[in-house]
């Protein structure tokens, strides 16, 4: 998974505070040709252990100048040194809880930083869970402190930071990312040619079983036992859903052919809204018995129905036998 966000000695190509600032500067009295367009700057910011430096390495691979830590007050400087720079396009900062207090100020900054330069807040979050996770295996401190435990430090970051995921345009969850996954989804968002895509959302259709709960990270949930279940017939017991003769099984029910139908139709008109209110990512869970044969298939019909639409579309299956 993404690591926790630290702050490190050194940051290239960009420098920490007042540096980074003045190193995107043109030098005074040289004559720069202009770019194209105004550039676009992207402020990462969120949770501790969400990812936030991991996500900034992938911006500067993008070819985005990238700075860690600007303080809140230098925002709006650099923006403008963003716009009039001819080298600079694309740039992207991280800040964060340790700005303090200071964190109220940030929507009245971001309006002034909007008035100079197209601008888009990322928004980095993760359960609760994962986040405990992650600062247990990297053992390291959460930035408010090392009296706190890391659960009531998780708790008061979130408070603190409420003002800023207020106003994100972008609000990603990590949860289920590891840094490869990170990466894959700024690529896909924020490379080049993408940014008008009207397809620009990743949807993970997912299984489970209800004996085990409905998962936390579903956006929206599909119950599907009221499908004839495979698991009473004993040749099928010990496959699941991806087994060619359950799905052949599955799939005979006119009533299966009709749900798939209409649930297709469903999220063919949902997902061109969620795109238009900002929405990147979106978890839709389809849930039987036990999580192995109905689920399973319908997830993975889900994944083709709505790739062949041309979405970005991957299948999990949490409660499937491996």
């Amino acid at each position: 998974m993404p690591g926790v966000t630290k702050k490190p000695k050194k940051q290239e190509p960009g420098k920490t505070g007042q540096k980074a600032a003045r190193k995107a500067a043109p030098k005074a009295g040289r004559k720069t040709g202009r770019k194209a367009g105004p550039g676009e700057l992207v402020i990462l910011t969120g949770m501790s252990g969400s990812g936030k430096l991991s996500a900034l390495k992938a911006f500067e691979d993008l070819g985005y100048y990238s700075v860690d830590n600007l303080p809140l007050e230098l925002i709006p400087r650099f923006a403008d040194l963003v716009r009039q720079s001819a080298q600079i396009e694309r740039a992207a900062l991280v800040i964060d809880v340790r700005e303090g207090m200071r964190l109220d100020q940030f929507p009245v900054i971001l309006k002034k930083v909007r008035r100079v330069l197209p601008t888009r807040v990322v928004f980095l979050e993760a359960s609760e869970e994962a986040l405990i996770r992650r600062f247990s295996e990297t053992r390291r401190p959460h930035p408010l402190g090392r009296t706190d435990t890391v659960v009531k430090s998780i708790r008061a970051e979130k408070k603190r930071l409420d003002p800023i995921r207020n106003v994100a345009d972008i609000l990603l969850d990590t949860t289920k990312f590891n840094v490869h996954d990170l990466r894959a989804h700024i690529n896909a968002q924020f490379q080049r040619g993408d940014e008008g895509n009207e397809r620009n959302l990743t949807i993970s259709c997912n299984s489970f079983g209800f004996k085990n709960g409905v998962p936390t990270e579903a956006d929206l949930v599909f119950d599907v036992r009221f499908l004839p279940n495979p698991h009473f017939v004993p040749e099928f017991r010990n496959l699941t859903g991806r087994d060619p003769r359950v799905a052949q099984y599955v799939r005979q029910f006119p009533q299966t052919t009709e749900f798939l139908d209409r649930v297709t139709e469903l999220l063919e008109f949902l997902l061109p809204h969620y795109i238009k209110e900002g929405k990147s990512y979106l978890t839709v869970a389809f849930g039987c018995t036990g999580g192995q044969h109905r689920s399973v298939f319908i997830a993975e019909e889900m994944k083709k129905r709505l790739s062949s639409d041309g979405y970005r579309v991957k299948a999990g299956h949490r409660d499937m036998p491996r």
